[in-house]
């Protein structure tokens, strides 16, 4: 009888999904409000990434409130996954009882690749009011090379102090000059207390990029702590 039910909740989901899918018809005409936006980011920002420019610039606010939560989720993971003090750390085991050690190939594959993955990463945050990217995709890219350094040297100590207070330095600058925004500017996070520059080049778009690289800091130091402390 429960195999009878399960499988009609899943025809009628399927049913329900297959109709939404099939009802879709992409909108072949730009609404105003995209009109809006896509002339006003790249004439009154200077940033040819639309995206970028609304989610850093005209809702600061929002992106500000979506870091908070990254912050919380930080803290509640190494609250409820640290270590007690004085307390040590048992060695991971595998099935033989014997301490897992990674393969050859990760060691060396990381090796070849870390350094790919952080300049990527890199890239994409500096490069985010030009193209696809930014400071939270470019966080997560720096992220994920940390995990893979952490699989590569599973005994390998990371700095929680310094991934602390470079999170704490990146944003206390990052509300600073959403401040500032509002003091020399039209609004909080407001691009425009730096010059625009040259449309299409790195250093324009005022300072979008500089805010940028203050969320990719602060984005990488966190996941990089949560990812550490389901390590432990």
């Amino acid at each position: 009888m429960r195999r009878v039910f399960s499988l009609l909740a899943v025809l009628t989901f399927a049913v329900i999904f297959g109709g939404i899918a099939g009802g879709y018809d992409e909108r072949q005409t730009l609404s105003g409000l995209a009109l809006h936006y896509l002339t006003q980011v790249p004439a009154d920002l200077g940033a040819p990434n639309v995206v970028t420019g609304i989610l850093i610039s005209f809702r600061g606010f929002d992106t500000l409130g979506e870091v908070a939560v990254l912050f919380m989720v930080a803290a509640s993971v190494g609250l409820l996954l640290a270590s007690e003090p004085g307390e040590k750390t048992l060695p991971r085991l595998a099935a033989g009882g014997t301490r897992h050690a990674p393969s050859e190939l990760v060691r060396n594959g990381a090796e070849v690749v870390l350094p790919l993955i952080f300049l990527f990463g890199a890239y994409v945050i500096m490069n985010g009011h030009l193209s696809a990217g930014g400071g939270f995709q470019g966080g997560a890219v720096v992220a994920s090379g940390v995990m893979l350094l952490m699989l590569a040297y599973p005994s390998g100590p990371i700095h929680h102090g310094f991934l602390s207070i470079t999170e704490s330095l990146a944003g206390v600058f990052y509300v600073s000059l959403g401040i500032l925004g509002m003091v020399v500017a039209g609004g909080f996070l407001d691009s425009h207390i730096l010059p625009r520059g040259n449309f299409g080049t790195l250093f324009s778009a005022g300072a979008i990029p500089l805010i940028s690289a203050l969320l990719g800091i602060k984005v990488g130091a966190e996941l990089s702590v949560i990812i550490d402390r389901f390590r432990s």
